[in-house]
């Protein structure tokens, strides 16, 4: 089998979040460039929407025969061999990692493994998960996603 990407989700949640807390604490030195000259403060915002928008559409995630490969922007990696990973399920953790959206699949490894979890959002989700239960039939899924009008409300599954 070649190996298959997977790009991670891009939530529009945690990009306005982002955005604001960018916004937030840069805004008075924003406000002094402005002031300085109309072209040195569009560039300074520029420059924070273009770092956004690496950050987010970098990620990305590589299916081999024998690994998981969790690849960031700018060239950072994790590997991990696909022999560790005990489970899958839904989680909504807002900790720091290489999903660009809170609707996340939380992968569990075995224990003794240098990392415990990480945090990941495919795409391509159910053909992510099928594709990992065919690499290693060990591994249990446990990942619903409840159908319903309450779906609609929940803003933490709003993704581009």
């Amino acid at each position: 089998m070649e190996k298959r990407v997977y790009r991670s989700r891009i939530s529009v949640l945690l990009v306005g979040v982002l955005l604001t807390c960018f916004l937030h604490f840069l805004l008075p030195i924003f406000i002094l460039l402005f002031r300085s000259g109309i072209y040195i403060g569009f560039c300074f915002f520029a420059g924070i929407f273009v770092l956004l928008i690496f950050l987010f559409c970098g990620m990305s995630y590589e299916l081999t025969e024998k690994q998981l490969i969790l690849k960031i922007c700018g060239g950072s990696y994790f590997t991990f061999p696909l022999s560790v990973i005990a489970s899958v399920e839904r989680s909504y953790n807002p900790l720091s990692s290489p999903a660009g959206s809170l609707k996340r699949l939380k992968i569990r490894m075995k224990k003794g493994y240098k990392f415990p979890y990480a945090l990941v959002s495919p795409v391509r989700e159910q053909e992510f998960l099928e594709t990992l239960k065919q690499l290693n039939p060990d591994i249990n899924i446990r990942v619903s996603d409840k159908k319903g009008w309450h779906r609609i409300y929940r803003i933490w599954d709003w993704d581009i």
